[in-house]
This record gives structure tokens, sequence and C-alpha cells, in this order.
């Protein structure tokens, strides 16, 4: 039975990701930061059949104390400040973070378990201003926040430590992914909770920035498969992983609204503010290689990840003002 090692196991991949290498027999540990009697909700499920460890990409010597103690036959490095809009507000902490981090868990691997299989989380971040399209494992790269300079580093701190030490590194590159897991501050779930909120009467409109900036959406269930496959793999390499199709934020919009019968146009306010610095307007990829070597493929459409991320939240925002913990707005609706 083998061991694989998740570090960010709380967040939306990490706790699809123990759940699918749990189903493929391996036993699994979770890298937290603090430790915690109670779980965190997206693995509260999940507690009795994970173990968790402290440590923090921060922390070299905790990193090595947690390689050293479970010597793990993979590693999945999925832990990042991978807010975008937050890497502008805290560029050097995304860099410690995202970009070194990264090499302290590498090092950690090197020194105590050297033939780990490593799994990095790289970002469709880091082709930024594209230089083609679609985009594959070989456009280049042209970052365009401090996150994707971060990831940036991180992934390629990974092929030199591939390269320069034989060890089995690989980065997926993932396009957008998402899910009823995702953080509201993610803009496909800030759209779909707020629909659910202005469905209940609790909100009345939703403030975004970009309408016209365009992404390769997928489901987050999908793309951790990928990541366990390029483990599997005699080869170590980078790979792409993306649905191929490209959906502007206003589309995510309208078939969002609709899932909870209502018209976006009504409720939707493109605010100058929330504007980034930098934007990246167009990301597609070309996951042929994935879908070739990996035997992956994706099997929820973008039309579907909408609709059962706004059932979700439709369910959960019923429960929310079962239990009382969102109270009816007393604005009236404009």
């Amino acid at each position: 039975m083998p061991t694989a090692l998740i570090t960010g196991i709380t967040g939306q991949d990490g706790s699809y990701l123990a759940e699918h290498l749990l189903d493929l027999g391996h036993e699994v540990v979770g890298v937290v930061r603090h430790s915690s009697s109670e779980p965190p909700p997206r693995i509260e499920h999940l507690r009795d059949r994970i173990e968790l460890a402290g440590a923090d990409l921060f922390d070299q010597t905790s990193l090595l104390n947690v390689i050293d103690r479970y010597q793990p036959d993979e590693v999945y490095n999925l832990a990042a400040q991978s807010f975008v809009p937050a890497s502008w507000q805290q560029p050097i902490l995304t860099g410690e973070v995202t970009g070194l981090g990264v090499t302290r868990l590498l090092e950690a691997v090197r020194l105590s378990r050297p033939e780990a299989r490593v799994y990095q989380a790289s970002s469709s971040e880091m082709f930024g201003k594209v230089h083609e399209v679609p985009q594959t494992e070989r456009t280049p790269f042209y970052p365009r926040s401090p996150y994707g300079v971060a990831k940036l580093y991180g992934h390629w701190i990974a092929v030199n430590y591939r390269e320069s030490y034989g060890m089995h590194v690989c980065s997926g590159i993932l396009f957008n992914h998402e899910s009823p897991r995702r953080s509201t501050e993610f803009v496909s779930r800030k759209i779909s909770y707020r629909v659910a909120q202005i469905k209940h009467g609790l909100a009345h409109e939703l403030r975004l920035g970009n309408l016209d900036a365009r992404r390769d959406w997928g489901y987050a269930p999908d793309y951790v498969r990928a990541m366990a496959l390029m483990l599997q793999q005699p080869e170590p390499r980078d790979y792409v992983v993306a649905s191929g199709e490209t959906h502007a934020v206003r589309e995510f919009c309208e078939l969002a609204f609709a899932t909870a019968g209502l018209d976006w146009t009504d409720f939707v306010i493109s605010d100058p503010a929330l504007l980034r610095p930098a934007d990246v307007d167009l990301l597609v990829g070309d996951a042929t290689l994935a879908r070739t070597e990996l035997g992956w493929e994706p099997t929820v459409s973008f039309r579907e990840l909408v609709r059962l991320m706004v059932e979700a939240d439709l369910a959960l925002v019923e429960t929310e003002v079962g239990r009382g913990l969102a109270p009816p707005a007393s604005i009236p609706r404009r």
C-alpha cells in the first residue's frame, strides 16, 4: 500500500485528491499548518481515513521532519497562496509560499526520500500574456501577476531538481478547475454562491471585474485524476491539463443565473475597482499529451459544471437560512 503525502490537503484539490488516492488504495498523509483536533470542513468526512501532520512551506525543518517520519512514496505539492488578486496585495508572501516553498519541499524530499515521486501543482497563469492559442507544454511563459511569477519559479525549480538530481518530479500545468468546494473568493464560486443568495433574497447584485476575460474551465475531481496518473508514468515530465474550451466570465454568469431561473443582466455589475493591474485575457489549453500518454479525459462539461455548482450553492444557502445563519437582506431589490 503506497503512502501519499499531500500539502494543501485542506483545499479544493487536496480534498478531492485525498478521496481519489484512498479509492486507489493509498495511505494518505495530509500536511497542515496548524494541528487541530477538528479537521477543516473539506476533509472532515475523511478524518478516520487519513493522518494529518504539522508542517509549513515556510519552514524547511518541519518539511524535512515530516518526510523523514512518513517516508512517502508519492508527494503532491498543492499548497500555495493561490488567489491571484491577493498576490498583488501580498506579493512577497506569495513568492515565499508559492515559489520558494517548492524549493524547501523538494530539498526535503531530496535529502530524506529521493526515490519518492513528486507532483508539483503548476498553473495556466504562468502563460499570462499568451504567445499562442491554445497553450501546450511548449508554449513560452509570460506571467502577468505575482502569483503567476511565483508559480513559474516553482515550475522551473521542479524541472531543475528533476534534471539535476534525477528525481521523479512532474508538474501539472492545470487550467482553471472548479467545484462546489471552491473558495468563494474565486470568480466561479463567487458567482454561484451569489446567485444562490440572490435567489433566496439575501443579496441584490453581483459585482465583478473583467466580464470579457476568457478561461478554460473544468471540474476539479477530473483534474486530480490527472495528477495521480502523472506519478504512475515510468518517466517524469510535465503535462497541460485542460478542457480545450474557452468561455467568458459573462457566459458563466448567464448560465449560472439561468440555472436559478434568473436573468443575469438584472443583477451583474462590472466594477472597475475590481479590475486587476494586469489581466490575462485568454487562456485555453491543449491537453493532447495528457490524453494520449495518461489516457486522461474530462467527464464534466462547462455547462454541467456551472449547473452543479449553482445547485450545490442553492442547497447550501437554503440550509443556512433554515439554521438562521443567513438573515434575509433588508435592502429592496433594484
